[in-house]
């Protein structure tokens, strides 16, 4: 468990400094941004095949869409 909420576990802090370094690459390589997200997004939903059942994955969808529609990705 981290002993500190606010701060990102370092797991998630590894995964994140990946995927920001294959974004920045991407971008570099001039890889249009709808293609980058349309990859990730692919990727992640198929990780999560992998280990969740569908419902699972339907719920952390619909919570993607709600953050989508209420604007808090833009925050």
């Amino acid at each position: 468990m981290n002993p500190n909420p606010e701060e990102a576990p370092p797991e998630l802090s590894l995964a994140g400094s990946v995927v920001d370094k294959a974004i920045e690459y991407m971008t570099g390589q001039n890889v249009p941004p709808i293609a980058i997200a349309s990859a990730f997004l692919g990727g992640a939903v198929s990780l999560l095949a992998r280990t969740m059942p569908d419902d699972s994955i339907v719920r952390v969808l619909e919570n993607a869409i709600a953050s989508v529609k209420s604007g808090a990705i833009h925050n």
